[in-house]
Protein backbone atom coordinates (compact mmCIF):
# COMPACT_ATOMS: atom_id res chain seq x y z
CA UNK A 1 0.00 0.00 0.00
CA UNK A 2 1.26 3.69 -0.93
CA UNK A 3 2.08 6.13 1.58
CA UNK A 4 -0.60 8.35 -0.14
CA UNK A 5 -3.15 5.77 0.06
CA UNK A 6 -2.60 4.83 3.71
CA UNK A 7 -2.96 8.55 4.67
CA UNK A 8 -6.16 9.00 2.44
CA UNK A 9 -7.08 6.06 4.76
CA UNK A 10 -6.78 7.48 7.84
CA UNK A 11 -7.77 10.80 7.06
CA UNK A 12 -10.54 10.66 4.69
CA UNK A 13 -11.60 7.26 4.43
CA UNK A 14 -11.60 5.60 8.00
CA UNK A 15 -11.48 8.74 9.80
CA UNK A 16 -11.48 8.14 13.42
CA UNK A 17 -14.07 11.11 14.49
CA UNK A 18 -16.42 11.59 11.73
CA UNK A 19 -16.20 8.07 10.33
CA UNK A 20 -14.98 5.52 13.04
CA UNK A 21 -16.96 8.04 15.78
CA UNK A 22 -13.87 7.23 18.17
CA UNK A 23 -12.65 8.98 20.96
CA UNK A 24 -15.34 11.39 21.82
CA UNK A 25 -14.72 12.48 24.96
CA UNK A 26 -12.14 14.84 24.03
CA UNK A 27 -13.49 15.61 21.18
CA UNK A 28 -15.96 17.29 22.78
CA UNK A 29 -14.39 17.89 25.57
CA UNK A 30 -11.16 20.19 24.58
CA UNK A 31 -12.73 21.33 20.87
CA UNK A 32 -13.91 25.05 22.68
CA UNK A 33 -10.72 26.45 20.94
CA UNK A 34 -8.76 25.28 17.65
CA UNK A 35 -5.54 25.41 19.67
CA UNK A 36 -6.86 22.60 21.88
CA UNK A 37 -7.95 20.34 19.29
CA UNK A 38 -4.27 20.75 17.81
CA UNK A 39 -2.83 20.25 20.80
CA UNK A 40 -4.89 16.83 21.83
CA UNK A 41 -4.56 15.70 17.94
CA UNK A 42 -0.28 15.86 17.96
CA UNK A 43 -0.26 14.64 21.45
CA UNK A 44 -2.70 11.57 20.63
CA UNK A 45 -0.68 11.53 17.33
CA UNK A 46 2.99 11.32 19.01
CA UNK A 47 1.31 8.03 21.36
CA UNK A 48 -0.01 6.61 18.42
CA UNK A 49 3.21 6.36 16.62
CA UNK A 50 5.44 5.30 19.39
CA UNK A 51 2.92 2.87 21.21
CA UNK A 52 1.68 1.27 17.06
CA UNK A 53 5.76 1.09 16.64
CA UNK A 54 6.76 -0.39 20.01
CA UNK A 55 3.78 -2.98 19.61
CA UNK A 56 4.23 -3.85 16.20
CA UNK A 57 8.48 -4.77 17.41
CA UNK A 58 7.72 -6.42 20.14
CA UNK A 59 4.36 -8.31 18.82
CA UNK A 60 5.88 -11.91 18.80
CA UNK A 61 7.37 -11.20 22.80
CA UNK A 62 3.88 -10.32 23.79
CA UNK A 63 1.66 -13.19 25.56
CA UNK A 64 -1.46 -13.10 23.75
CA UNK A 65 -3.17 -14.06 27.22
CA UNK A 66 -1.99 -10.73 28.35
CA UNK A 67 -1.73 -8.77 25.28
CA UNK A 68 -4.18 -6.05 26.12
CA UNK A 69 -2.28 -5.36 29.60
CA UNK A 70 0.92 -4.90 27.80
CA UNK A 71 -0.69 -2.55 25.31
CA UNK A 72 -1.95 -0.33 27.77
CA UNK A 73 1.67 0.04 29.71
CA UNK A 74 3.08 0.58 26.60
CA UNK A 75 0.10 3.04 25.89
CA UNK A 76 1.00 4.60 29.24
CA UNK A 77 4.25 5.17 28.93
CA UNK A 78 4.44 7.01 25.43
CA UNK A 79 1.36 9.04 27.35
CA UNK A 80 3.55 10.04 30.14
CA UNK A 81 6.31 11.00 28.07
CA UNK A 82 4.34 13.44 26.33
CA UNK A 83 2.14 14.82 29.07
CA UNK A 84 5.87 15.48 31.41
CA UNK A 85 7.10 17.72 27.75
CA UNK A 86 4.05 19.58 27.43
CA UNK A 87 3.84 20.37 30.72
CA UNK A 88 7.48 21.35 30.30
CA UNK A 89 7.41 23.61 27.37
CA UNK A 90 3.74 24.24 26.67
CA UNK A 91 2.11 24.60 29.91
CA UNK A 92 -0.43 26.85 28.97
CA UNK A 93 -1.75 23.65 26.54
CA UNK A 94 -1.02 21.56 29.22
CA UNK A 95 -3.02 22.86 31.64
CA UNK A 96 -5.81 23.61 28.85
CA UNK A 97 -6.28 19.95 27.99
CA UNK A 98 -6.14 18.92 32.38
CA UNK A 99 -7.50 15.45 32.69
CA UNK A 100 -8.20 14.45 29.27
CA UNK A 101 -4.03 14.46 29.01
CA UNK A 102 -3.79 11.27 30.88
CA UNK A 103 -6.86 9.78 29.20
CA UNK A 104 -5.03 8.93 26.44
CA UNK A 105 -4.13 6.33 28.06
CA UNK A 106 -7.71 4.77 27.55
CA UNK A 107 -8.58 6.35 24.28
CA UNK A 108 -10.13 3.87 22.33
CA UNK A 109 -7.94 5.11 19.01
CA UNK A 110 -5.12 3.92 20.50
CA UNK A 111 -5.63 0.43 22.03
CA UNK A 112 -8.08 -0.12 19.08
CA UNK A 113 -4.73 0.51 16.54
CA UNK A 114 -2.73 -1.80 18.39
CA UNK A 115 -4.96 -4.47 18.01
CA UNK A 116 -6.29 -3.85 14.76
CA UNK A 117 -3.25 -2.81 12.81
CA UNK A 118 0.11 -2.51 14.99
CA UNK A 119 -0.15 -6.26 16.53
CA UNK A 120 -0.15 -7.83 12.78
CA UNK A 121 1.58 -5.73 10.52
CA UNK A 122 6.08 -4.07 10.50
CA UNK A 123 7.36 -1.35 12.48
CA UNK A 124 7.19 0.80 9.47
CA UNK A 125 3.53 0.11 8.03
CA UNK A 126 2.57 0.55 11.91
CA UNK A 127 4.53 4.00 12.14
CA UNK A 128 2.54 5.06 8.91
CA UNK A 129 -1.31 3.72 10.39
CA UNK A 130 -0.70 5.84 13.52
CA UNK A 131 0.49 8.92 11.90
CA UNK A 132 -2.15 8.91 9.27
CA UNK A 133 -4.57 8.06 11.99
CA UNK A 134 -3.43 10.50 14.00
CA UNK A 135 -3.25 13.11 11.26
CA UNK A 136 -6.90 12.26 10.85
CA UNK A 137 -7.88 12.72 14.69
CA UNK A 138 -5.91 16.21 15.26
CA UNK A 139 -7.48 17.41 11.30
CA UNK A 140 -11.09 16.75 12.96
CA UNK A 141 -10.57 18.09 16.28
CA UNK A 142 -8.80 21.69 14.69
CA UNK A 143 -11.92 21.83 12.37
CA UNK A 144 -14.50 21.63 15.43
CA UNK A 145 -12.47 23.71 17.98
CA UNK A 146 -11.68 26.33 14.85
CA UNK A 147 -15.79 26.21 14.05
CA UNK A 148 -16.76 26.74 18.12
CA UNK A 149 -14.11 29.00 18.45
CA UNK A 150 -15.57 31.47 15.76
CA UNK A 151 -18.67 31.19 16.61
CA UNK A 152 -18.09 31.14 20.05
CA UNK A 153 -16.07 33.74 21.09
CA UNK A 154 -15.48 35.07 17.51
CA UNK A 155 -11.86 35.12 17.56
CA UNK A 156 -9.35 32.13 16.01
CA UNK A 157 -6.18 30.67 17.70
CA UNK A 158 -6.94 33.41 19.93
CA UNK A 159 -7.07 36.51 17.00
CA UNK A 160 -10.24 38.36 17.09
CA UNK A 161 -12.36 38.56 14.21
CA UNK A 162 -14.74 40.60 15.34
CA UNK A 163 -15.32 43.64 17.89
CA UNK A 164 -15.75 43.20 21.55
CA UNK A 165 -19.33 44.54 21.35
CA UNK A 166 -20.54 42.05 18.84
CA UNK A 167 -22.48 39.39 20.70
CA UNK A 168 -21.63 35.82 19.13
CA UNK A 169 -23.34 32.29 19.97
CA UNK A 170 -22.19 31.35 22.80
CA UNK A 171 -23.42 28.28 22.96
CA UNK A 172 -21.39 27.12 20.99
CA UNK A 173 -18.61 27.61 23.59
CA UNK A 174 -21.08 25.39 25.62
CA UNK A 175 -20.50 21.35 25.46
CA UNK A 176 -24.65 21.66 23.82
CA UNK A 177 -22.57 23.38 21.14
CA UNK A 178 -19.85 20.71 20.35
CA UNK A 179 -22.42 18.51 19.96
CA UNK A 180 -24.21 20.58 17.38
CA UNK A 181 -20.73 21.37 15.36
CA UNK A 182 -19.86 17.58 15.40
CA UNK A 183 -23.28 16.05 14.04
CA UNK A 184 -23.32 18.95 11.53
CA UNK A 185 -20.20 17.79 10.08
CA UNK A 186 -20.96 14.29 9.90
CA UNK A 187 -24.10 15.18 8.49
CA UNK A 188 -22.39 17.08 5.65
CA UNK A 189 -19.34 14.73 5.42
CA UNK A 190 -21.26 11.38 5.28
CA UNK A 191 -23.81 13.26 2.47
CA UNK A 192 -20.59 14.11 0.13
CA UNK A 193 -18.94 10.80 0.58
CA UNK A 194 -21.94 8.46 1.03
CA UNK A 195 -21.90 6.10 -2.14
CA UNK A 196 -24.57 3.47 -3.78
CA UNK A 197 -23.72 0.11 -2.49
CA UNK A 198 -23.17 -2.54 -5.12
CA UNK A 199 -27.10 -3.61 -4.60
CA UNK A 200 -28.50 0.04 -5.18
CA UNK A 201 -25.91 0.15 -8.42
CA UNK A 202 -27.24 -2.82 -9.83
CA UNK A 203 -30.84 -1.95 -9.08
CA UNK A 204 -30.07 1.66 -10.95
CA UNK A 205 -28.58 -0.25 -13.58
CA UNK A 206 -31.56 -2.39 -14.23
CA UNK A 207 -33.88 0.68 -13.67
CA UNK A 208 -32.05 2.51 -16.34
Amino acid sequence: MSIFKELKRGIILENPTFRLVLGMCPTLAVTTLAINGIGMGLATTAVLIGSNVAIAALKNLIPSQVRIPCYIVIISTFVTIISMLMEAYVYPLYEALGIFLPLIVVNCIILGRAEAYASKHSVGMSALDGLAIGLGFTLSLTTIGSIREILGAGSIFGYALVGENVTMATIFSLPPGAFFTLGTLMAIINAVTRKKSPRKKAVAKREA
